[in-house]
């Protein structure tokens, strides 16, 4: 799976400009999907090139022009073979958390509890927006990106218990 995967399949959907892609991949797609901003114009720019996608320009008035892309028949042959294909497994996104937290031993309690509380705060903003995301559009989901959504919402929900635990085990330890 790649940017190009993605996009694809976004626009199997409907058409979309740059803009409404980029959206979309900051808070749908972000729970399960890491793409840097970067990489999403030039991914276009090699789409359009490759035939996988095409970009009408609608002219607006007193702004700029607007660039809507359409998937090609190419474009729909190429997603389909990758959702035919088989599945690849699925890789951990880099956490700078994580990797401080495995070495912890090397500064104080109050350090990890103060990473803890933070990317607590940050877990549970991600859940409200996941779970707030889920209910204003549950009734026009596909069962299947259903599924996707509660898997999100319940990582977590588990990744949370799993930090308040740590929390109180912390700073138990900071008060001994």
């Amino acid at each position: 799976m790649n940017s190009q995967d993605v996009i694809l399949g976004m626009l199997m959907k409907e058409s979309l400009t740059g803009y409404e892609i980029k959206q979309l991949l900051e808070n749908v797609f972000s729970n399960f999907f890491s793409s840097s901003y970067g990489t999403i114009y030039p991914t276009l720019t090699r789409m359009e090139k490759e035939e996988l996608i095409t970009k009408e320009i609608v002219l607006q008035d007193g702004k700029p022009n607007k660039n809507i892309l359409n998937i090609t028949d190419k474009g729909r042959a190429c997603f389909n073979a990758y959702l035919q294909g088989p599945l690849k497994g699925d890789s951990i996104k880099k956490s700078d958390f994580m990797m401080r937290l495995y070495f912890g031993e090397f500064v104080g309690y109050d350090k990890i509890i103060i990473w803890l509380k933070q990317v607590q705060e940050d877990s549970q903003q991600k859940l409200n927006q996941l779970c707030e995301q889920y209910s204003l559009h549950k009734d026009e989901m596909h069962p299947a990106q259903i599924i996707c959504i509660q898997i999100g919402i319940e990582e977590y929900k588990a990744k949370l218990e799993t930090i308040a635990v740590g929390l109180v085990s912390m700073e138990q330890l900071a008060q001994e």
